[in-house]
């Protein structure tokens, strides 16, 4: 047991370690900063799901398939609200508007499914207590980097370290 937790620390001071390294090595901060928030994303899940090397070697590629189609289906459903929103605005007939609408809530339908399958996929390799830790620490990340752009990078504003 000792073992696997010091190879998790292990792996997770690297990654940071690698993620501060890419930082320093990039003269422009807008250079390769979704890596770097991968890489810290990465550090960041690892240790709040538990995950053992075991569990880390066949979970990160699912989640990274997830994440992939994740995206494209945000991307599909900011697409569609932009659709939306222009037909609105440009007063477009109802029947245009109805094939945006349904075009919109069809993206957003698909966002929800690829999460339902996501759930599939995970309880393969993970507990439901681990599967749920994955939510929860998306959720904390998330949440951490809006606070850090509202706030700026440093101690967490009171009564909202654990929000």
């Amino acid at each position: 047991m000792k073992h696997r937790i010091l190879s998790l620390i292990a792996s997770v001071s690297a990654l940071i370690l690698a993620a501060a390294h890419t930082a320093d090595a990039q003269p422009n901060p807008q250079n390769g900063w979704k890596e770097r928030m991968e890489s810290v994303k990465i550090a960041f899940l690892t240790t709040e799901i538990g995950l053992t090397p075991e569990e880390a070697q066949k979970f990160w590629p699912i989640y990274n398939s997830v994440s992939e189609e994740l995206d494209k289906a945000v991307y599909s459903t900011f697409s569609s609200y932009m659709e939306l929103e222009k037909a609105i605005n440009e007063n477009k007939s109802e029947k245009e508007i109805t094939k945006c609408l349904e075009r919109y809530l069809d993206a957003l339908a698909s966002q929800d499914e690829i999460r339902e399958e996501s759930v599939t996929k995970y309880r393969k390799i993970l507990s439901d207590t681990k599967v749920a830790k994955i939510f929860v620490g998306e959720e904390k990340f998330r949440r951490q980097h809006i606070r850090m752009l509202q706030h700026g990078p440093g101690i967490p504003q009171s009564g909202q370290a654990n929000r």
